[in-house]
C-alpha cells in the first residue's frame, strides 16, 4: 500500500456518483456526457495523490463542473448548427427508489425537460451557481470554491440567474404538482390522441400551447415550433396516423415526472413530455433523434 495513503480511511467516493451525475446532467442535457464526465472525474481522482485532499466532495465537484463548462464552450458552434429544436436527452427515472441514496437528486422539478431548457439559457457560470444552489441546496461558500470565484460573486451570480429565470414556474421554491395529477393528465392527454378524439385533446392543450420536436436532422421531426392548440393537435395526429403496425407506448416516469415512451417493435422511438399548468398541457417536447435514444432499455 501507498506509505501517504497508510493510516487513513480512504472517501468511499462511488457514493458521490448519483451527486456528480446531477451535476453534470443539468448543467449539460445529456446522460451520455454526464455519465462520461463522472468517469472522467473518478479516473482523475485515482491517479492524482490525494493526501493533500481535504474535501473529496468538494475536489470531485469541481472536476465535474469544470469538466462542463469546457463541454458547453467546446458545443456553442455545434449547438448552433443542429437542425431543428434541441432538447434534453430524456433520463428514465422510474427505477428510482425512496431510499436510493440518489433519489434525492433525480426526482426533483429540476430535472423537468422546461427546466433543464431554461438553464440552456444561461451562461456556464450562471448554469454551474445556479445548479449548486437552487438544485442541490449548496452554501455560497460551498459553491466558491467548487467554481473559484468568491462566495459575494456567487451570491450576484445566483441573483442574476434567478431573474433571468424568474418567468418560468420551475423554481425550486414553487410547489410541485403532485404526481398523482400529472398521470391524470398525461393519462388523458394519451387516451384523447390514441382513442382519436381531437376535441378532448385540444381540450387538454391551452390556447397557446407549443410543441418542441427535436429529430437533430437524423428523425423525422418539425424544424420549427408548432404554435396553437389547434395546430399542436393537428400534428400529434398526423404523426400518429404515420407509425407502423408493431408501435407501443407505456407512461413512465421521465425527468421526474410522468412522461411517454414509444415504441416501434421492441425499440425505443420517441419520448415525449409535457410542461402541465393548473390541470392543461402548456407544452409538448417529444425527442426523436436516435441518438438521444441508445441509452433507454429496450421493450421487453
Amino acid at each position: 500500500m501507498d506509505n501517504a495513503r497508510e493510516g487513513r480511511d480512504e472517501p468511499d467516493i462511488e457514493a458521490y456518483r448519483p451527486l456528480l451525475f446531477a451535476i453534470a446532467y443539468r448543467m449539460l442535457g445529456s446522460v451520455m456526457d454526464a455519465e462520461d464526465i463522472v468517469q472522467e472525474a473518478f479516473l482523475s481522482w485515482n491517479e492524482r495523490e490525494q493526501s493533500g485532499i481535504h474535501h473529496p466532495k468538494a475536489y470531485l465537484c469541481k472536476i465535474v463542473t469544470n469538466r462542463c463548462v469546457d463541454r458547453i464552450r467546446g458545443a456553442v458552434r455545434e449547438r448552433e448548427a443542429y437542425v431543428g429544436p434541441w432538447l434534453p436527452v430524456p433520463l428514465l427515472t422510474e427505477d428510482t427508489r425512496d431510499n436510493d441514496p440518489g433519489a434525492a437528486y433525480l426526482r426533483k422539478e429540476s430535472l423537468s425537460t422546461a427546466y433543464l431548457l431554461l438553464l440552456q439559457q444561461l451562461s456556464w457560470s450562471e448554469r454551474a451557481v445556479f445548479v449548486l444552489r437552487e438544485a442541490l441546496g449548496y452554501e455560497y461558500d460551498e459553491i466558491a470554491e467548487i467554481v473559484g470565484k468568491s462566495s459575494v460573486n456567487c451570491r450576484q451570480i445566483y441573483r442574476r440567474a434567478r431573474k433571468a429565470v424568474s418567468g418560468l414556474e420551475t423554481s425550486a421554491e414553487v410547489p410541485i404538482p403532485k404526481s398523482e395529477k400529472l398521470r391524470q393528465t398525461v393519462d388523458e392527454f394519451v387516451a384523447a390522441l390514441t382513442g382519436g378524439h381531437p376535441g378532448k385533446l385540444i381540450g387538454l392543450l391551452k390556447a397557446d400551447a407549443n410543441l418542441y420536436s427535436d429529430g437533430g436532422g437524423k428523425a423525422t421531426a418539425a424544424t420549427r415550433p408548432i404554435l396553437g392548440a389547434e395546430r399542436v393537435a393537428s400534428f400529434l395526429f398526423g404523426v400518429l396516423a404515420k407509425f407502423p403496425s408493431d408501435f407501443s407506448y407505456r407512461v413512465a416516469d421521465v425527468n421526474g415526472q410522468p412522461g411517454i415512451v414509444t415504441y416501434f417493435g421492441d425499440v425505443p422511438s420517441s419520448v415525449v413530455t409535457l410542461r402541465i399548468e393548473a390541470g392543461v398541457v402548456a407544452a409538448v417536447y417529444i425527442v426523436v433523434n436516435p441518438d438521444k435514444l441508445g441509452h433507454l432499455p429496450a421493450r421487453h
